[in-house]
């Protein structure tokens, strides 16, 4: 793949991660998850695993980190910042067992989803238990109290990053079937 088209690419899904956010924030329509609010729905994650399933790796990391930056400088929540750059990307390495296909089988796209989820569930359980305790003086048995509602959420958010990002590049490879992604 051209250098230059693998920047520009990057530099839009990056961009379109910056104006979901903003737009959600400044609009008020993040989504809080009914067992515990704090946490919010959101596409943010949507160009991270089009990145990853057009560009590969290093564009999606690229674009969590614009989404780190973009969190970060809007909220000065660093930490939170990073949690959600963090299980994005965490969501989009399930990608790899279908890296390599153009056209990835249902199948395949099931597997990619159930490991992306399955991947972000530990990373993000993991991350809690170091970030809570140390970060927010959360006690570790109240920690341990919220990993269910947590991992529910992040199952959820799981599921709208992979199914947004799979809907949007499969209408990309119909509508435009000579462009080669890979």
């Amino acid at each position: 793949m051209k250098v230059a088209k693998w920047i520009a690419g990057t530099s839009v899904l990056s961009a379109l991660t910056i104006v979901f956010d903003l737009s959600f924030w400044a609009l008020k329509i993040k989504i809080p998850f009914p067992l515990f609010p704090t946490l919010k729905f959101d596409l943010d994650g949507i160009p991270i695993v089009l990145a990853w399933l057009i560009y590969g790796s290093y564009s999606a990391l690229i674009t969590s980190i614009i989404a780190f930056l973009t969190i970060s400088f809007r909220s000065g929540a660093f930490i939170s910042a990073f949690m959600k750059a963090l299980a994005e990307f965490a969501t989009a390495t399930g990608l790899l067992i279908i890296q390599k296909t153009y056209k990835p089988s249902k199948p395949k796209k099931i597997a990619a989803t159930f490991l992306g989820i399955t991947i972000r569930c530990i990373v993000m359980t993991v991350a809690n238990l170091i970030v809570f305790p140390a970060f927010y003086k959360k006690p570790f048995e109240a920690t341990l109290a919220l990993l269910p509602f947590i991992t529910i959420f992040n199952i959820i958010a799981g599921l709208i990053s992979l199914g947004g990002g799979f809907l949007i590049y499969n209408a990309l490879l119909k509508r435009l079937p000579e462009t080669n992604f890979k």
